[in-house]
């Protein structure tokens, strides 16, 4: 077992470094940071992750991907500002599921744009009742002609009020249960246009959170994506790896939070001595830093097994709620340490503080995920019918 990073893998770091200092942050900071991007701004930073790779990181070359290993994903992801990863996650996620699921002349029509950057890209699975139970999905299809017909609405849709494209998860009808038989269906807004409204956050204020309705928009059947063999396989393949995503999402904000109180700590003065000599201030650091160092290793484990073709259903739920807690807990210490200062927009931590809880909600609450842990463990799901 050999926990230290490859030679190669160090570069992928300081590359994702070096491009989020030289590209993504003068953009960022260009633009108010309580204020969504205007899309122009996305599409460049899109662009600039296309020529990375980061567009399609799952995807095989021969489909213009980068087929990452989803560790070196990681390391790489765990980089990024919080807002423009998450904006990401949504938009490569949305492109594997196009390849995988939908017809040939569809997703070789379809992806270059979005691979590049020149268009976007969203997912819309969650509405106003249902969220983690899909099975209550109330947006509907059905075919009609040579075409699929959309009606319903979808809440929580990162990059949904920019989107060119959205994978929306519909009830094609009821099984012999009474269940919803879910399919998913591509929908291109210049052709079957949708109407979104940006909702408002505690954090990722400068993302595209959007609600999204689909009023009788009607796209050729080619559009609906097949549900079986690879979509099925990718799409418990990209809850997992997402979830662990979200967590290194958490461990780059905490151990930014970390940086800033180690140096805050050995200059500022209190009843005549530096703070980070005291033994309270250096009992915060060591919980920031074993929060920080315990989450990344569990996290990257957790990726490391996808890689390896494992089980990973409890590990990545596990991954997720541990990070993304614990994470936030040593944002709030971070803030502690600082005192006043701690609170003020002008250092930073609070917009941390702000955009690591925002990840708590996403594929998978902690009560969810606490539920996946305990179906591993004990064989036994919290949820029957």
């Amino acid at each position: 077992m050999d926990f230290e990073l490859s030679d190669e893998q160090r570069l992928f770091q300081d590359s994702a470094r070096k491009m989020v200092e030289r590209h993504i942050r003068p953009e960022l900071d260009s633009h108010d940071r309580n204020r969504p991007l205007p899309k122009e701004a996305m599409l460049r930073i899109f662009q600039v992750f296309s020529r990375e790779g980061l567009t399609a990181p799952r995807l095989a070359v021969a489909d213009g991907g980068s087929d990452m290993r989803m560790l070196d994903y990681g390391l790489v992801f765990e980089q990024l500002p919080s807002m423009v990863g998450h904006a990401m996650l949504s938009h490569e996620v949305s492109i594997a599921r196009i390849r995988a699921g939908s017809p040939e002349e569809v997703w070789r029509r379809l992806l270059p744009d979005l691979i590049a950057g020149r268009k976007v890209c969203c997912t819309g699975s969650t509405e106003p009742d249902a969220g983690s139970d899909p099975r209550g999905v109330k947006t509907r299809m059905r075919f009609d002609g040579d075409d699929v017909v959309v009606d319903g609405r979808k809440m929580w849709i990162t990059n949904g009020d920019i989107s060119d494209i959205a994978v929306v998860i519909c009830s094609a009808g009821t099984d012999s249960r009474g269940h919803n038989i879910l399919q998913r269906v591509i929908i291109e807004r210049e052709h079957a246009p949708y109407e979104s409204r940006k909702i408002n956050c505690i954090g990722l204020r400068q993302g595209h959170m959007a609600e999204i309705l689909f009023n009788n928009c009607r796209v050729p059947k080619q559009n609906a994506l097949n549900e079986g063999g690879d979509l099925a396989r990718l799409l418990g393949a990209t809850w997992h790896g997402n979830r662990v995503l979200l967590g290194l999402m958490a461990v780059g904000m905490a151990q930014r939070a970390l940086d800033a109180a180690i140096q805050y700590a050995g200059i500022r003065r209190q009843f005549g001595r530096i703070i980070g000599g005291t033994q309270l201030i250096q009992e915060r650091l060591a919980d920031i830093a074993t929060a920080v160092e315990t989450s990344r290793l569990l996290c990257y484990k957790a990726l490391a097994q996808i890689d390896l073709g494992m089980r990973v259903d409890g590990l990545s739920a596990m991954a997720k709620r541990y990070a993304t807690t614990t994470c936030l807990n040593a944002i709030s210490l971070a803030m502690s340490v600082h005192g006043a200062m701690g609170l003020s927009e002008e250092l930073g931590l609070e917009e941390l503080f702000r955009d690591a809880r925002m990840l708590l909600v996403p594929d998978g609450t902690n009560e969810i995920l606490a539920l996946i842990i305990g179906r591993e463990l004990t064989g036994i799901g919290a949820f029957r019918g």
